[in-house]
């Protein structure tokens, strides 16, 4: 299993409208800016995010992208499968193998468990509470 820059640049427009979820609608231009991530390449992201009711979106002068949930109930493996498709390790789906098919399949069951587990734990808002901690202990005297 590998994850995009689709997946991990999505992850990271919606941490960033989360730490301006009070600004208002922003402006793809200013993730793009923030982000450091290319304008057309956060159009491909915001049409499948959109889709999937994780954004609002407002046209116009004031225009711009925020987020439809909160970002407590958005979690890291909801994200990732919206843009990745499966997260299983194998190639094949986990419901079409079977122990029948390859001896090591609780192997990868159990591993597609653990991977799904995890990233289903992690949400938008967990991040954003890491980075501003993060942020609190860096100071010099």
């Amino acid at each position: 299993m590998r994850i995009s820059t689709k997946g991990r640049y999505a992850i990271r427009m919606l941490i960033d409208l989360a730490q301006h979820k009070n600004d208002g609608y922003i402006a793809l231009k200013d993730i793009a800016q923030r982000q450091n991530i290319s304008k057309k390449y956060l159009e491909q992201i915001v049409s499948t995010l959109n889709r999937s009711h994780l954004l609002q979106t407002n046209r116009g002068f004031q225009g711009g992208y925020r987020l439809a949930v909160s970002p407590e109930n958005c979690t890291v493996g909801r994200v990732l499968k919206l843009t990745e498709g499966s997260l299983s390790p194998i190639p094949e789906t986990m419901d079409r193998y079977s122990v029948y098919d390859d001896p090591c399949y609780f192997v990868w069951q159990g591993l597609n468990n653990a991977i799904n587990d995890y990233l289903e734990s992690i949400t938008i808002q967990d991040i954003v509470d890491r980075l501003t901690e993060s942020y609190a202990n860096d100071y010099v005297i």
